[in-house]
């Protein structure tokens, strides 16, 4: 079964009509939000390089399961 997603509003305009597969390697700095120099410190703390890298880091997933746990309260 085919999934649309409007993804205008989460990544930059030159990303909006790549695919998932093809956003998952861009760079960080192709989320709305995110700056060059953002994408720059988060390579050079955490070596994060795509938004891939972002969604499979072990802190990010770690703080994300911590908020979904306490938004239970």
């Amino acid at each position: 079964m085919p999934v649309t997603a409007d993804l205008s509003k989460l990544v930059d305009k030159a990303y909006q009509d790549q695919t998932l597969a093809e956003l998952v390697d861009a760079p960080v700095a192709a989320l709305a939000g995110v700056s060059e120099g953002g994408a720059k410190l988060l390579k050079e703390a955490l070596g994060i390089v795509t938004i891939g890298d972002l969604g499979r880091n072990p802190y990010f997933r770690v703080a994300q399961a911590l908020v979904a746990l306490n938004s239970g309260k």
